[in-house]
């Protein structure tokens, strides 16, 4: 499925507002809320829309650190951490990568002390290396048209 001017105008309404109904949605694009909820469906059947969610602040929620915790497997630990992490209710977000790290992970720690104890969970599949994250710079940034004058 192509992203037409029209489904790109109704996703950036969604990404600001997720819960943003159809016929404010309708009043912004300029189409009708029947228009707006049959773009909608025919998108999330796409899998272009892959879910709705609410973001959650893990400071206000209690948790006093978030880190980037990056993993070098050990030979044949992949695989088993691959299903492993899925498991962690620390982890946020977390991703396959190129590089000398396989894993980079997101996640939330009530403090210190957790940090040390989900580490010491996760050095028996590789070395880990962590950063801290002290502020958010971009968050939750929302998707955007491709450039169609790109050089790529």
């Amino acid at each position: 499925m192509s992203i037409d001017d029209l489904n790109w105008k109704i996703l950036k309404c969604l990404q600001q507002n997720s819960r943003m109904s159809n016929s404010e949605i309708s009043r912004r694009v300029g189409i009708s809320s029947p228009a707006v909820g049959e773009r909608i469906k025919k998108m999330e059947d796409a899998e272009i829309i892959q879910g709705y969610t609410t973001f959650v602040s893990p400071f206000e929620a209690g948790y006093q650190l978030k880190a980037l915790i990056t993993l070098r497997a050990f030979m044949g630990m992949l695989k088993p951490f691959l299903e492993k992490v899925k498991t962690y209710d620390e982890v946020v977000n977390c991703y396959r990568i190129t590089g000398n790290e396989n894993i980079v992970m997101e996640v939330v720690l009530k403090n210190q002390k957790h940090l040390e104890s989900f580490i010491d969970q996760l050095i028996i599949y590789g070395e880990t290396k962590t950063q801290i994250v002290l502020s958010h710079v971009v968050k939750h940034s929302e998707v955007k048209p491709l450039n169609k004058k790109s050089n790529f």
